[in-house]
């Protein structure tokens, strides 16, 4: 394959680019990706043993008479993320001038762009319009759901295509002229341009809008009326504000060339492979399109057994069949209310629970499943065989708080109409008691917070303040000069968008009953912004999130004791600013490598975001209207309402009762603090066995995963935990070890059908038969 380099000038010499020649034998499935994916979500690798994918230049080169060099880019360490290596600029296998300096950014993202190329179409708004309303109505409506599933921007990403190439053939080619602007509904070959705008603005709405949580827990938790302009200005200013983040962020996480974003080097990835090869025959294997589209028509049938026909294998408790009356046995392998140490499950909903487990790397899975083991399959039954904190009459693991005969707590029976903690109802009712794994669970998210911020300093403290200083003048890549051709969206559009969400926020939480005054809203956005920034670089450089929602309710729960409503939209102000600021930065950053017109991209994402928040409220609310005993544990259809009960939860624990009550010196759950120092301290060892022995297991230990990605626990069980590992093992490890061609051609692309499949199955189930009859398939195989 031949790449032509083009003249250009760089300061006073003038370069002259020639042919060169890439020794690639497939390029179905380049030799420098199994390098690449090695070690794409470990910015700390030891890069001077492994085979550097400059090696294929190298060869390149001295195929063409020069002699072998010194490669320094095999020789970086942590170091390796940043713009200002001389000795990489100096190398003589790569003109890094035209090609960007990372090579996991190389072997994903094109060196090109066409900015003829069409983008801003009707298809391109008539289907990026489809998936934002699809994704969001589907994910809202199975998000109450226990088990779930949801469609991820990957699903959007490979449906999204056909039906591109559809209109592309059945669309009129007439061209018209509105207000001097020519334009056509079918201005040519659908583009990869116009594919990337529709697959952001589904990845804009795949999680939904977090405040509909509160708008739930008001509504069920409290028994509280909410208007609708009160939900729709909520969630609205909540939603957006992250949005202004992410923009005026751009130039420290967006534009340097360090800020590598693993998460968009998958889908750019994706993207080039996919437009490639569309609609060519593959030789020697069965092409990516069928291969989808067969995968996800077994997906769909499948489910239809443990969704419906045989609901005993989505749990499959073969434990408890066994020993249905031993209460040791039902609480340890029990899904329900037991542990879930069966292991075994059926139902992709089940093992995708927790996201598919295709996705993850392998190491990361592991660094989990070994903290999920240790503190929930040891500590945990420990801890309760042991009566600590006196929960031995209780569930072992619930998503739910219970007074002192073991009944789910009544919120409403220590707060008042008005949203208001009454103390002496809830000394004359009962004390808060949490269930063992649930009191875990805080203790583990506490260590998460903390290990996260040491870790990061241990390993990223010299990276941060490199970037931090230089990513004004970080030295323009390939890709960011192919950029400079497009205008930049000025920074006080962002300003004059902050400053409209924040004060519909303001009036919001002002006006309508909230209990939160307007000083406590901005400190919730002002420690939303001061977060945004470290957070998205970690996540750009390490592809790792930071479970933070915890830290908003403690300090709420301080700073506004006794008032749980106010204590929920606190947190949904600080941790959804900051998770949108994370969420927009890296599309963004999926524009740049794509070469999207940033204007473009800016409208985009917002009309994707405003869409999606009309669509998830109304959602909701039919919901709770129409589906009968919605979020109670007996619902039939398995409308349990997890995540909102555990939201709910913690609105009581740290913003009701609080967590002076609860957490502090002499309370009851005090011991949970040396979580606290746990966290601080378990990282250090590993980072200095890591050092010690860089090339051994020890540098795949990450703490933050660790405790991080016990996040789901509860709703979450070990049925969950322990399929999801075990598949992740059998692909990620296994199969891209022994069949890494195989692997590399289906793996993602069968996780986005077999998502897909269980999305669309569970849709049928459930609005063809479900909820118009009263069809009911009665036998043991369903009890």
């Amino acid at each position: 394959m031949e790449d032509t380099t083009y003249a250009y000038t760089t300061g006073s010499a003038e370069h002259v680019g020639t042919p060169t020649y890439r020794p690639r034998q497939m390029p179905d499935v380049p030799e420098d990706v199994d390098f690449l994916m090695e070690h794409l979500n470990d910015p700390n690798f030891d890069l001077k043993k492994p085979r550097s994918i400059n090696s294929l230049a190298l060869k390149a080169k001295e195929a063409e008479g020069f002699g072998p060099s010194d490669d320094a880019e095999s020789q970086y360490e942590s170091d390796r993320f940043s713009a200002s290596r001389a000795e990489s600029r100096n190398s003589t296998a790569i003109e890094f001038d035209d090609e960007s300096p990372y090579p996991e950014v190389r072997a994903a993202v094109a060196s090109i762009d066409d900015p003829s190329m069409p983008v801003n179409t009707f298809r391109m708004w008539f289907l990026g319009l489809f998936f934002t309303i699809a994704v969001s109505f589907t994910n809202q409506l199975f998000s109450l759901r226990y088990p779930s599933v949801f469609i991820t921007g990957v699903v959007a990403q490979l449906l999204s295509l056909p039906m591109g190439k559809f209109l592309e053939y059945v669309l009129p080619k007439t061209r018209f002229n509105t207000f001097g602007y020519a334009w056509s509904f079918n201005p040519g070959p659908f583009s990869i341009k116009e594919h990337v705008c529709i697959t952001v603005m589904a990845n804009v709405v795949t999680l939904g809008a977090y405040a509909t949580d509160v708008i739930i827990t008001q509504k069920i938790f409290y028994g509280q009326q909410v208007s609708y302009g009160y939900q729709i200005l909520l969630v609205l200013s909540t939603q957006i504000i992250g949005f202004s983040f992410g923009g005026l962020l751009r130039q420290f996480v967006v534009w340097p060339s360090s800020m590598i974003w693993p998460g968009a080097l998958v889908n750019s990835a994706l993207f080039n492979t996919l437009h490639r090869n569309f609609g060519k025959s593959e030789r020697g294997h069965i092409p990516r399109e069928r291969f989808f589209l067969i995968a996800l028509a077994c997906s769909f049938v499948w489910y239809w057994v443990p969704g419906l026909l045989f609901t005993a294998l989505s749990v499959f408790n073969w434990a408890c069949w066994i020993a249905p009356n031993n209460i040791v046995v039902n609480t340890l392998f029990g899904t329900s209310s037991g542990l879930g140490m069966g292991i075994f499950t059926f139902d992709w909903s089940m093992i995708g629970y927790l996201g598919s487990p295709l996705v993850t790397p392998w190491w990361s899975e592991a660094n989990t499943i070994v903290g999920f083991i240790v503190m929930f399959w040891i500590v945990t039954p420990i801890l309760y065989f042991t009566n600590a904190w006196d929960s031995a009459f209780l569930p072992i693991t619930s998503t739910h708080v219970f007074d002192n005969t073991a009944n789910r707590y009544d919120p409403r029976a220590i707060v008042t109409p008005e949203g208001l903690f009454d103390e002496a109802a809830y000394a004359a009712y009962s004390p808060a008691l949490m269930p063992t794994s649930l009191a875990i669970a805080y203790g583990v998210l506490f260590t998460a917070f903390v290990s996260t911020f040491v870790h990061t300093y241990l390993w990223f403290r010299r990276d941060i303040v490199r970037r931090f200083r230089s990513s004004l003048k970080d030295e323009r890549d390939v890709h960011s000069r192919l950029m400079l051709q497009y205008p930049e969206v000025p920074h006080w559009w962002f300003g004059i968008l902050f400053v409209i969400c924040f004060v519909v926020l303001l009036v919001t939480v002002s006006v309508f009953p909230t209990q939160l005054p307007a000083w406590a809203a901005f400190i919730g956005v002002l420690l939303s912004a001061i977060f945004a920034l470290p957070l998205t670089m970690l996540q750009a450089i390490t592809n790792q999130t930071v479970p933070i929602q915890i830290m908003y309710e403690i300090i709420a729960g301080y700073m506004l004791p006794g008032r749980p409503v106010a204590n929920m939209i606190f947190k949904a102000i600080g941790s959804v600013g900051t998770s949108q600021a994370v969420t927009f930065s890296g599309d963004m950053k999926l524009g740049h490598y794509m070469k999207i017109p940033p204007r473009l991209m800016y409208k985009i994402q917002l009309v994707a975001a405003f869409v999606s928040c009309i669509v998830v409220i109304f959602v909701q609310d039919w919901m709770l209207n129409n589906i009968e005993d919605i979020c109670t544990p007996t619902q039939a259809d398995g409308f349990v309402c997890p995540s909102s009960n555990t939201f709910a939860t913690s609105s009581l624990i740290f913003g009701g009762i609080g967590p002076h009550r609860l957490f502090s010196p002499g309370a009851p759950y005090s011991p949970l603090l040396w979580f606290f120092g746990i966290g601080g301290l378990l990282p250090i060892p590993f980072y200095f066995l890591a050092r010690r022995y860089p090339l051994s297991f020890w540098r795949y230990v990450n703490i933050p995963v660790c405790f991080g990605g016990l996040g789901a626990m509860p709703p979450a069980n070990g049925i969950n935990y322990a399929s999801w590992a075990a598949v992740g093992f059998i692909f990620n490890f296994v199969v891209r070890r022994y069949r890494f061609r195989w692997w590399m051609r289906y793996n993602y692309i069968l996780s986005a059908a077999l998502d897909a499949g269980v999305v669309l199955a569970m849709f049928v189930i459930f609005f063809a038969i479900t909820y118009p009859t009263t069809i009911e398939i009665d036998w043991w195989g369903n009890e």
